[in-house]
C-alpha cells in the first residue's frame, strides 16, 4: 500500500526528468513532508479541542500537537498560549500511507468533487488543500456526526517551480481539475 505511491513516482521519474530538462535524478522533485492542521475555533471549549485532537490523531495515525495563540486578542477573548489549533507533521512511511489514503479513499468520497485547482500549488512548489469535512476519511466516518470540522493538508516538496511540482503531483495521479 505504502509502496504503491513510491513505485508510481519511481517509475515516472525518467519522464519527469525528461519533461523538465533535468540531467540528474537528484534534481527531480520529491515529497519532504505532509502537514495536516485544523483550527479548533473556540479556545475555551476544551471538549471540542480534545475531540479534534482525537479524530485528527486517528486520521493521521500519529498524535497531533496543540498549537497556542501567539498573541492575546481581547476582542476574540483569546489569551496568549490558549489552544487555537492542532497540527501533525508526517514523514517517511506514515506520509506515504496518508497520501495513499487521501488520494485513493478520501478524495473519491468527497461530494461533487471536480478536482483540485492548480492554483493551490504555490511558487515554492508546495500544494495546500482545504478539506471541508473530516468525515471523508474512513477512520471517522462512522462516529458521531454532530461535530464536523475542516482541515488543511500541505504537501511540502523539493520542487523549485510550480511546473516541477505539478509534474510530481501528476505522477502521483493527484486529481487536478481540467480547467487549469
Amino acid at each position: 500500500m505504502i509502496q504503491a505511491i513510491k513505485e508510481k513516482i519511481q517509475t515516472k521519474l525518467p519522464d519527469i526528468k525528461k519533461s523538465l530538462g533535468f540531467k540528474n535524478d537528484l534534481e527531480a522533485p520529491r515529497i519532504v513532508k505532509v502537514i495536516i492542521s485544523s483550527g479548533t475555533g473556540k479556545a475555551a471549549d476544551k471538549a471540542r479541542n480534545e475531540l479534534i485532537i482525537d479524530r485528527l490523531g486517528k486520521i493521521a495515525g500519529q498524535k497531533p500537537v496543540a498549537r497556542g495563540a501567539k498573541k492575546s486578542i481581547a476582542s476574540f477573548k483569546v489569551r496568549q498560549g490558549d489552544i487555537v489549533g492542532v497540527s501533525v507533521t508526517l514523514r517517511g512511511d506514515r506520509m506515504y500511507g496518508f497520501l495513499n489514503k487521501l488520494i485513493n479513499t478520501a478524495i473519491p468520497r468527497t461530494r461533487d468533487f471536480k478536482g483540485f485547482a492548480t492554483s493551490s500549488i504555490d511558487d515554492m512548489g508546495n500544494l495546500t488543500i482545504g478539506i471541508n469535512e473530516h468525515t471523508i476519511f474512513p477512520e471517522t466516518a462512522d462516529e458521531d456526526i454532530r461535530d464536523i470540522f475542516g482541515l488543511s493538508v500541505t504537501i511540502v516538496t523539493t520542487a523549485r517551480t510550480k511546473e516541477a511540482a505539478r509534474a510530481l503531483f501528476e505522477a502521483m495521479e493527484f486529481p487536478f481539475s481540467k480547467e487549469g
